[in-house]
């Protein structure tokens, strides 16, 4: 059992620093060969926060522990609105001016139905994974789309700041984007290795270990983007790490998960968590989108995110020792 904690502590920490060289990587390449900083923004730096859910749930599913597979993703999503969105906005306010997110918003809400009407039969098939990577297709096309339109989006200005940090050779960029994704599978087979023993050991389920520890531990990138871009009041950058961090997992990390090994839904991911994540990704929309102008997220909006957080973790506890 020490064996196996060691392993998810040190495969979560291998994750966080994999993916945030992975991150510089792949951006500083995408700046060599001319790609607009919103779309650095939106599509690599997006991707690349959330290629730890992706590979971790998809190795999940391969070896066989779906309700790890599934409920990191879910997990990650109810982590990146409910803590870190929460604990960002308590510490600043956060002001969203970019009208590319404000369309995003209500696409991830509508997504995040589709996706549980997907599971109403209680399965989700290698169909419905194929299905889920089209609309995530289509969608990264959308957002290339309205990226390349909008240069002068708040996002893109924000982006460009941001990206100026990212000055190192295109020779270290690509041993970045290459050795760190090589790294991210190799501390992600640690991980869950280390978790589904850990899970096995204390006889709870893996569903519920994807939940909170896996998903907590590879929202970590998103939540440390998201406290630097709020120190530097990139609000923007901020939300739209969670809104795309989102969509990844509902879409793709699902998607891929699903196409590797079908995967049997049970009644407590569908009435439980999948329904707390609607629930959270609705707020969202509410308080985010901005209906009579720019949308905001005060400080006591934050307060009610962070406690819905709380909540949530703590009942899935007394769930896990009343079950015992």
């Amino acid at each position: 059992m020490i064996l196996a904690v060691c392993a998810v502590v040190g495969g979560l920490v291998m994750l966080v620093w994999s993916a945030d060289r992975f991150v510089e990587g792949s951006a500083a390449v995408a700046r060599y060969v001319g790609m607009p900083p919103l779309l650095i923004g939106m599509v690599i730096v997006g991707f690349g926060t959330s290629a730890p859910e992706m590979v971790v749930s998809a190795l999940a599913s391969y070896q066989g522990n779906p309700g790890l597979a599934i409920g990191n993703a879910y997990g990650s999503n109810i982590t990146n609105i409910a803590l870190i969105l929460g604990l960002t906005a308590l510490i600043s306010p956060i002001a969203v001016s970019s009208r590319v997110l404000a369309k995003e918003l209500p696409i991830l809400f509508g997504l995040t139905l589709f996706a549980g009407y997907q599971l109403l039969d209680g399965k989700l098939t290698k169909t419905d994974g194929w299905i889920l990577l089209a609309v995530f297709g289509a969608l990264m096309a959308w957002t290339i789309t309205q990226g390349l339109r909008r240069r002068n989006d708040n996002l893109n200005t924000e982006m460009e700041s941001k990206l100026k940090a990212y000055t190192i050779s295109l020779k270290l960029a690509l041993i970045w984007l290459f050795g760190g994704f090589i790294l991210l599978v190799a501390s992600s087979r640690i991980l869950v290795w280390g978790a589904v023993e850990i899970a096995q050991g204390f006889g709870i389920s893996d569903l519920i270990i994807g939940l909170t520890v896996v998903a907590l531990g590879t929202s970590l990138p998103e939540l440390a983007s998201s406290l630097v871009a709020i120190h530097r009041k990139e609000h923007d950058i901020a939300i739209g790490n969670v809104i795309g961090s989102n969509l990844f997992n509902t879409l793709a990390v699902v998607g891929v998960a699903g196409v590797i090994n079908p995967i049997t839904i049970s009644s407590e991911i569908l009435y439980r968590d999948f329904l707390v994540m609607t629930v959270l990704t609705f707020s969202l929309f509410v308080i985010g989108y901005g209906f009579r102008g720019p949308g905001r997220i005060n400080r006591y909006e934050g307060a009610v995110l962070l406690a819905s957080y709380v909540g949530y973790v703590v009942f899935l506890i007394v769930s896990v020792m009343g079950a015992a």
